[in-house]
């Protein structure tokens, strides 16, 4: 009699209780999709947006770690407003992007960069204090939608003779641009490499010019290095000298797709298949300082 009583009252209650318990399941379930990592596998929204990033270095891990990324995280790039200036190996990168499907539109003092934009300096190789210039002033003129920038040297900019005056140039347009474009993020890349058969010809520069570069930069930008790929990460030297791989070079073979054949030593361009292959550390650089 007494359960007969309070049954209607009971089976009210256990209808709150269960309907509560829905509740807080769906609420969690939410929750947690809305958490899902969306670099796993090939799912999840893509945010296009440029966010805060993640400061380091990208070397030979970069390529696999590209590879791994889902498409919709891979094409974000595509809306960040990049500025990439650069010679001959530079285009070899922008080839090699292109064939991965990411292509740098062209840009310039008057044209707008679109997402990712390139240009080719018109100073020549060997005058890295005027690339410096004419970088700094092509950044300021569209400082207004800039969002990513992007200096290459080339392997005919760094010696012996004038590393410490190139290193006080580059940390000055660095600096100015931090300051005059709020928020501007960077991407370094060490200056690439010759290929050294019989003696060095400026590579041991290059190396002390991409160690000062990861060590100043590092905490703050994303560099890639693009020495440790196309050396192997050392393992082509010249007696303790980093050398581009004779693989990785533009030969009759596999030449660069815009730069021809390099001469027997002395040169550093990509061949087309590597610069295909080494584009993806260097995109995946960019995506590390927008993520």
């Amino acid at each position: 009699m007494f359960i007969e009583k309070f049954k209607p009252k009971i089976m009210k209650l256990h209808q709150k209780l269960t309907l509560c318990f829905v509740a807080i399941f769906c609420t969690f379930c939410a929750k947690t999709t809305d958490n899902i990592d969306p670099n796993a596998g090939g799912g999840g929204a893509s945010n296009p947006n440029i966010g805060v990033g993640q400061p380091g270095v990208v070397g030979i891990s970069g390529i696999d770690a590209w590879d791994k990324l889902a498409t919709t995280e891979k094409n974000r790039i595509k809306d960040w407003t990049t500025i990439f200036m650069h010679q001959s190996v530079g285009g070899d990168l922008e080839d090699g992007a292109n064939n991965n499907g990411f292509k740098f539109e062209y840009f310039d003092l008057n044209e707008k960069p679109k997402g990712l934009s390139g240009n080719v300096f018109s100073v020549s190789n060997g005058d890295p204090i005027g690339k410096i210039a004419e970088f700094k002033k092509n950044a300021l003129t569209h400082k207004t939608i800039l969002k990513i920038a992007i200096f290459k040297f080339g392997y005919a900019d760094i010696t012996d003779g004038n590393i410490e005056q190139v290193k006080t140039a580059y940390k000055q347009l660095i600096d100015d641009l931090r300051t005059q474009i709020p928020n501007l993020k960077f991407v370094h890349i060490t200056p690439p490499l010759i290929y050294i058969v019989t003696k060095d010809d400026g590579n041991a520069a290059k190396m002390k010019m991409a160690k000062w570069m990861r060590d100043t930069f590092k905490d703050k930008d994303s560099i890639f290095d693009l020495q440790e790929v196309e050396s192997d990460n050392g393992a082509c030297n010249l007696n303790g000298i980093w050398t581009i791989c004779n693989k990785y070079r533009s030969t009759a073979g596999c030449p660069s797709k815009s730069q021809g054949i390099d001469a027997p030593e002395g040169q550093g361009h990509l061949c087309e298949s590597a610069a295909t292959r080494i584009s993806k550390a260097f995109l995946y650089s960019i995506y590390q300082v927008g993520k």
